[in-house]
């Protein structure tokens, strides 16, 4: 059997991301007997290891000799070092002490006398370790090597924003929030109306007791204090303000659009990687370059509709484009090429129907797709739909499916919204699945069987 002690520490000033992606890294080792080494630093977060059930070896140091004494003690075959404080000649001189296998766990490209290094961040680039580690370490570099915990593993990633009126903003500063601009966070986002702050925090945060007080008094502040529902949080937000550290690399996996503040010199990896790529970031905390950020965000989030008859000719020849599309058209009932002026014909004669409506769906400035509203029945209630994306666009069939809902229940105030879809389209289908729509029936059309759905209003 293996033994594995895993170094790490965890406190007010160094944080709690290193023990928190040392807790999943220690799930990989199944059968392994695992000892984390940790000194007992003010606000710390030993106690979280003790819940996972390690053992927990207390150092009164980080010297070498302690970590030694450790190693003979145990028979540790692997030493895994997620510290800062450890060095290039700390493992030189623990290799040639105790011959043990050393794993390090690197953010910033230094130099590491080591067997293993990972480095799980999604900017991880494995050239510039060259000439920085042993020509036999084995490098594991990037978001393929990313540290998630079972609770985002499990979340279904989110699809996209939803189309309600307030925004859920999650909020994560660094368990310790050494910088202390929670509050500060929370002042700029003041200026916005509905929007809703959910801050994440550890008893770790040395300013906990004044963002407890500052909270109460603001129903649109939620805090949470130690929470195990990270994954939960981010999927229920439109978007988040972070750090550019190992957070990062959760809100990727959860694809949820984000501003991001350096806080401290080792996220500065990060935080190039995302300048570099033109995300939202901020290499120090300004609150009127938050707040430009913000509006930039939030306007970036915001769904619009616009009825067919309002188009410019422009806009009118992209849908033209979309519809006649192979991967849309094959879809259609009417699967015959559109000509222009038929397509135009049409559109006109949307302006004398009130039975029928069609918007193109914006994203902000992003064109992303098509939906309408056929057989409209006022007297009874009950309308059809039809959807189809910008055949250049993936992963936007939810944002659409929330633009027709909220239309059709909120604004067309109908009681049954009622779809049939080729049997065959079975990506379609479980959209609709997802959104709750219930299996009604099958019909045949040309031969083919056409699935008959439909969502209560009860039921959405």
């Amino acid at each position: 059997m293996q033994n594995i002690l895993f170094r790490a520490d965890s406190s007010s000033t160094i944080g709690t991301g290193h023990i928190m992606r040392d807790l999943v890294l220690a799930q990989q080792f199944k059968d392994a007997n695992i000892i984390f080494a940790t000194q007992n630093l003010p606000g710390n977060i030993n106690h979280t290891i003790e819940e996972k059930r390690y053992d927990i070896e207390l150092l009164d140091s980080n010297d070498i000799e302690e970590v030694i004494e450790l190693i003979k003690k145990h028979a540790i075959t692997t030493i895994i070092i997620d510290h800062y404080g450890i060095d290039y000649n700390y493992e030189k001189a623990l290799k040639e002490k105790t011959g043990v296998e050393i794993f390090v766990l690197d953010d910033t490209y230094e130099q590491h006398y080591c067997d293993i290094l990972l480095n799980h961040n999604i900017y991880a680039d494995i050239q510039k370790y060259k000439g920085l580690v042993p020509e036999y370490c084995e490098l594991r570099c990037g978001a393929k090597y990313t540290l998630l915990r079972d609770e985002f593993i499990k979340q279904k990633i989110k699809e996209s924003s939803t189309q309600s009126h307030q925004k859920n903003v999650f909020i994560a500063m660094g368990g310790a929030d050494h910088s202390n601009i929670n509050i500060e966070i929370l002042k700029v986002l003041a200026s916005f109306a509905h929007v809703h702050a959910h801050v994440v925090t550890t008893t770790a945060n040395a300013h906990l007791e004044e963002l407890k007080k500052y909270v109460p008094s603001k129903p649109n502040i939620t805090l949470h204090i130690n929470t195990d529902q990270i994954a939960k949080l981010m999927h229920a937000s439109d978007l988040a303000i972070v750090t550019p550290s190992v957070t990062l690399n959760e809100i990727f996996y959860m694809k949820l659009p984000f501003i991001a503040i350096k806080t401290a010199e080792n996220q500065k990896e990060m935080y190039q990687y995302l300048a570099k790529n033109d995300y939202l970031v901020l290499e120090k905390f300004d609150p009127m370059e938050l707040n430009n950020k913000l509006e930039k965000l939030i306007d970036s989030l915001k769904i619009e509709l616009v009825n067919f008859v309002d188009l410019s000719l422009n806009d009118k020849k992209m849908i033209l484009e979309w519809r006649n599309h192979p991967d849309v058209r094959k879809w259609m009932f009417t699967q015959d090429t559109i000509e222009l002026h038929d397509h135009l014909a049409f559109i006109e004669s949307l302006k004398n129907r009130r039975d029928s409506l069609y918007f193109l769906v914006k994203k902000g400035n992003q064109d992303i797709g098509v939906i309408d509203f056929t057989d409209i029945d006022q007297k009874n209630r009950m309308t059809q739909f039809g959807i189809y994306t910008n055949p250049n666009l993936t992963r936007i069939g939810g944002l659409l499916m929330e633009s027709i809902i909220d239309y059709a229940f909120r604004v067309l105030k109908i009681d049954t919204l009622t779809a049939e879809v080729f049997e065959k389209n079975i990506p379609a289908i479980k959209l609709y699945d997802r959104y709750n729509f219930k299996h009604t029936g099958i019909k045949k059309m040309n031969h083919q069987n056409i699935v008959c759905m439909e969502l209560n209003s009860e039921n959405r």
